[in-house]
């Protein structure tokens, strides 16, 4: 799956064939150096560019990265293998446009959990914005180097059906299941940039409140102050840029009901606005030296 965007005014696209690193990189007009970010989505796999094009339209770098179901990538993810993404975080900061020393990264549902995972291993990342995403490892293992962290298996019987028919996986991953398996919870605590978690409270694929918030009382019981969420009543699991329409539920490979996604619409669009302006915010804040305008 290819989703593409047109770029904004003397915003550059380039095809990123580097390495095993697969994706589109988008340069913003002028010399630079810019502030770097790493664009992921989440289950559905392939590219997905709009949101990386329209971030470069506001003068960051950014690479959309694809980490499976494109190209010659695994068709399906059976492992997160974190060497790729910091291949790809490496590949961002030795780019001659990208402003040293740290990049930022942006991801949403499962490319949250593995963005928050970049942030708590990965030392080139200094700034991290997740959405609607699980703090804990789930489904598949997590892999960097011999580090091998056991997921939380998802519990199938909390599974609910909507009177449309369409699946919520909201309780699909209960306490009982992450008290037994606290090793699957992500360090947050030993991240060593910043943390912006963005959640709808109307989220009907995950409890991604719960799950923020358990990190941000990880991150506090560690002394830290490094985290902050911003939570939307109404909103659901695909906050997304302004102005984009709020999918309430769609159909998702592998499931034989569409999936339902959450998200009261004048809530929702209210919710994608705000938290837009926040992310620019936050990067400009955060990342290195950020030429970006709001």
């Amino acid at each position: 799956m290819v989703q593409r965007w047109f770029a904004g005014p003397g915003v550059q696209r380039k095809q990123i064939r580097e390495g095993r690193v697969r994706g589109a990189l988008f340069l913003p007009p002028g010399e630079g150096p810019f502030p770097g970010i790493i664009d992921m989505f989440g289950g559905a796999g392939g590219l997905i560019e709009f949101r990386a094009s329209l971030l470069a339209s506001h003068g960051f770098a950014v690479l959309a990265l694809a980490y499976f179901a494109y190209e010659d990538l695994p068709d399906k993810l059976l492992e997160t293998d974190l060497e790729y993404f910091e291949e790809a975080a490496n590949f961002l900061l030795a780019h001659p446009k990208i402003q040293q020393p740290g990049i930022g990264v942006i991801s949403v549902s499962k490319g949250a959990e593995i963005g928050l995972a970049m942030a708590c291993y990965l030392k080139q990342v200094v700034a991290t914005v997740c959405i609607n995403g699980p703090t804990v490892v789930f489904d598949i293992p997590l892999r960097y180097g011999d580090l091998v962290v056991t997921p939380i298996q998802q519990a199938q019987e909390r599974a609910q059906v909507h009177a449309s028919g369409a699946l919520s996986f909201r309780h699909f991953i209960g306490d009982p299941g992450i008290k037994l398996n606290p090793q699957s919870i992500l360090p947050v605590e030993k991240a060593q940039g910043w943390l912006l978690f963005i959640v709808g409270e109307n989220d009907e694929c995950l409890d991604s409140k719960a799950f923020a918030q358990r990190a941000m009382d990880q991150l506090h019981s560690h002394g830290r102050s490094s985290g902050r969420m911003l939570a939307y009543p109404g909103a659901g699991h695909l906050i997304e840029p302004p102005y984009s329409p709020c999918c309430f539920a769609s159909w998702h490979s592998g499931f034989p009901n569409p999936l339902l996604w959450g998200g009261e619409p004048t809530a929702h669009a209210a919710a994608q606005e705000h938290s837009w302006q926040e992310i620019r915010k936050f990067f400009k804040q955060h990342l290195p030296q950020s030429r970006s305008k709001l």
